[in-house]
């Protein structure tokens, strides 16, 4: 019988559990597979961390490096994170020293995916990264088999756990940004320093290389809008759920001729659109294609087990022999594409303005409206409050960089307007 070594370098909770799952299942992969795989060393910034397990001494590798030189190793897993130190010399070398590759580090293969795919074919080992993205979902396996026999034109979904949780918190509990992250935190949902997740970075390096395997071209992983969720507030939810709209954060990318459009940010989403009633830290990702049409993926897309899962399922794929391109193609029939120039972007808007309850103030807004071509379709105000209201608009139509004019103009009034607040709006006719 054949067999496979693996060295896994990292052992945090996905390192640990990989390595737990490994273990506790390597009668059930030789059974599926046909081949034996074995854990041949680990290793980790320390070794003494008491971690619940008993790794043996004799698996246990003090300098990583000796695990990219080590001849019997086949695999190398990656689970550091970070895009670039330790983690970028241990994809670079394990690939150089001839060895396949899994990782779920989606920053890393944001940033360097493409250089280490036309490394990784001058080779001829695999570099697979399933748990980059969606977690538990096999979004990428299904993108680049699955629907080898479409021609995509849109993905886009929930890809952030941490974000949707407190979006979805704030609306039951009825709590704003701030206390509803600090909640997320002690669960453990959200990172003591949260910028990756609330600013939307986390959801853009992951669209990225969906986009670049849904679309067969270069990555595209910076120059696009990333958005995220820090400045919305309970009102905001509020007047949307009133108008039938629940707010999401989104990643989108959509093919248009020559043309990537791709982007994170918040958005207001029908309540009967597919992904507005995916709550909590699970993800959802929407696929449409040609032949096939719409496809939607569902399930967790963070956490130890559904990462595990997706790791040890790239591993028993090499050992098949079911990859042979990160991306889906040859590196060299990646395309170089041009990034959409989001200005001409056209969609409704929701904003909302915190104004001093004065005289002037709603004509200020529809008059800077109507200067820059903006209509308005739904306009709700509220009584005053301390000296304060709120103003909330839903738009027709409207070019992104009209919006960008009027809302400049309008921040410029500090004595009038305290706060503006703007969401684009999903619509169903205009996706």
């Amino acid at each position: 019988m054949r067999e496979f070594n693996i060295g896994i370098i990292g052992l945090g909770n996905i390192g640990l559990e990989v390595y737990k799952n490994i273990k506790k299942n390597s009668s059930d992969i030789k059974k599926k597979t046909g081949f034996k795989l074995n854990i041949l060393k680990v290793s980790a910034k320390n070794l003494r961390k008491k971690r619940g397990i008993k790794i043996p001494n004799k698996l246990l590798e003090k300098n990583y490096l000796e695990i990219i030189k080590n001849p019997k190793i086949n695999i190398v897993v990656e689970l550091i994170g970070g895009a670039d130190g330790i983690a970028k010399k241990v994809v670079f070398d394990s690939i150089k020293n001839k060895k396949h590759v899994v990782t779920a580090n989606k920053a890393l293969i944001a940033k360097h995916g493409d250089q280490l795919s036309i490394l990784a074919e001058k080779n001829g080992v695999n570099l697979l990264f399933e748990a980059a993205v969606g977690g538990g979902i096999p979004i990428i396996r299904s993108i680049k088999q699955g629907l080898i026999a479409n021609k995509l034109h849109h993905i886009y979904g929930i890809l952030n756990g941490t974000t949707n949780y407190i979006l979805t918190e704030m609306e039951k509990r009825n709590l704003n940004f701030k206390d509803v992250l600090k909640d997320a935190q002690k669960l453990g949902y959200a990172e003591a320093n949260p910028t990756a997740d609330v600013d939307g970075h986390d959801a853009a390096a992951k669209i990225s290389i969906l986009s670049s395997i849904g679309f067969g071209t270069k990555i595209i992983n910076n120059g696009f809008l990333v958005e995220g969720i820090r400045k919305i507030e309970i009102e905001d939810i509020k007047f949307a759920k009133d108008l039938g709209y629940k707010i999401k954060l989104l990643a989108i990318s959509e093919r248009l001729g020559k043309y990537i459009k791709q982007r994170v940010h918040p958005c207001l989403i029908p309540i009967n659109l597919d992904v507005a009633n995916i709550d909590n830290v699970t993800n959802a990702i929407v696929v449409d294609g040609n032949p096939i049409g719409r496809t939607i993926y569902e399930g967790p897309g963070a956490g130890k087990g559904p990462t595990s899962s997706a790791v040890i399922s790239d591993i028993t794929s090499i050992m098949l022999g079911n990859d042979e391109f990160s991306f889906g193609l040859s590196p060299s029939a990646k395309k170089n594409v041009h990034l959409f120039n989001f200005n001409n972007h056209i969609s409704k808007y929701y904003i909302r303005f915190l104004t001093k309850d004065v005289p002037g103030v709603l004509s200020t807004i529809t008059s800077n409206l109507a200067k820059n071509k903006i209509s308005v379709a739904n306009l709700i105000q509220e009584p005053s409050n301390n000296g304060n209201a709120n103003v909330m608009l839903i738009t027709h139509f409207s070019k992104e960089s009209n919006i960008q004019r009027v809302l400049k103009n309008l921040n410029k009034q500090k004595k009038l307007f305290k706060k503006i607040v703007m969401i684009r709006v999903r619509d169903l006719k205009k996706l």
